[in-house]
């Protein structure tokens, strides 16, 4: 089991931003990357519709025989992680959502946290749950962005259009007094400097991707399924459609040279 991948799943390009941290944090180990192109977004999707992808691109990392899988889409870990868990057996899952709960929890300082989303997330308020869990003080107020997935997905990193949204969006959740911010979406991240000008740098951002890499250290660690060889590898990556366009975007997203892509049927 030290020699099997770890799994990373998303409905998109959003979950490179979860491969980036877990190799950071765990640069020896082989990651398996499945990026769900042909069906992205998922936030606009109905809950039976959302399971039922889950379960989908939990079988496709099956194939690989993972040692952990991470839930690096909100959506999903929101709405449909139990699928995921049962669908693994034995296999430890973490999902993104938890973790950023916790570190947001851990962060604030006047317990009042932002939270922006997917409208699947916002509106089952799993964020909300899950940091109250933690700290039942801590008022969450949360603030659904969809247009800030396709705009990612477009590469529109720095667009005048993505500067305009962001601020119609966060004009109204600046306003009630959070310090802390959590980018409940792993496009997010991609926007991640437009969304810091916009809220100005007193509110902390919190990058859920940071904190599932560092649990996912730790719960590989406690298993005994740290890599024993030290010899980095790039990640092999997965798509369901666009297999050129992802490549492109991972250039970007990532600042390293174009990987193989492999197109595959879900």
């Amino acid at each position: 089991m030290n020699k099997s991948p770890i799994g990373i799943f998303d409905s998109g390009i959003g979950g490179l931003t979860v491969v980036k941290a877990v190799q950071a944090a765990l640069p020896f180990e082989r990651i398996i990357y499945f990026g769900d192109t042909a069906r992205v977004p998922y936030g606009p999707k109905s809950q039976i519709t959302i399971r039922k992808y889950a379960a989908d691109d939990t079988a496709m990392l099956m194939r690989y025989q993972p040692k952990i899988i991470i839930v690096a889409c909100n959506t999903v870990s929101a709405l449909a992680l139990d699928i995921v868990e049962k669908s693994c057996g034995h296999i430890p899952v973490t999902g993104v959502l938890k973790a950023g709960a916790r570190l947001a929890a851990e962060v604030t300082k006047n317990n009042r946290v932002g939270v922006i989303g997917t409208l699947a997330t916002v509106s089952s308020n799993a964020y909300g749950l899950a940091i109250n869990q933690i700290n039942e003080e801590i008022e969450v107020i949360s603030q659904a962005c969809p247009l800030f997935v396709p705009l990612a997905e477009e590469g529109f990193i720095d667009h005048p259009a993505t500067k305009l949204i962001a601020a119609q969006y966060l004009a109204e959740i600046t306003q009630k007094g959070i310090d802390t911010l959590v980018l409940g979406c792993t496009h997010y991240p991609i926007l991640r400097k437009v969304i810091e000008e916009t809220v100005g740098p007193e509110i902390t951002i919190i990058d859920s991707a940071d904190a599932v890499a560092l649990r996912t250290r730790e719960l590989l660690t406690e298993a005994g399924l740290l890599a024993s060889t030290r010899n980095a590898t790039t990640p092999h990556l997965l798509v369901s459609d666009l297999p050129q366009k992802f490549s492109m975007l991972y250039q970007l997203f990532m600042g390293s040279e174009m990987p193989d892509v492999e197109l595959v049927e879900v």
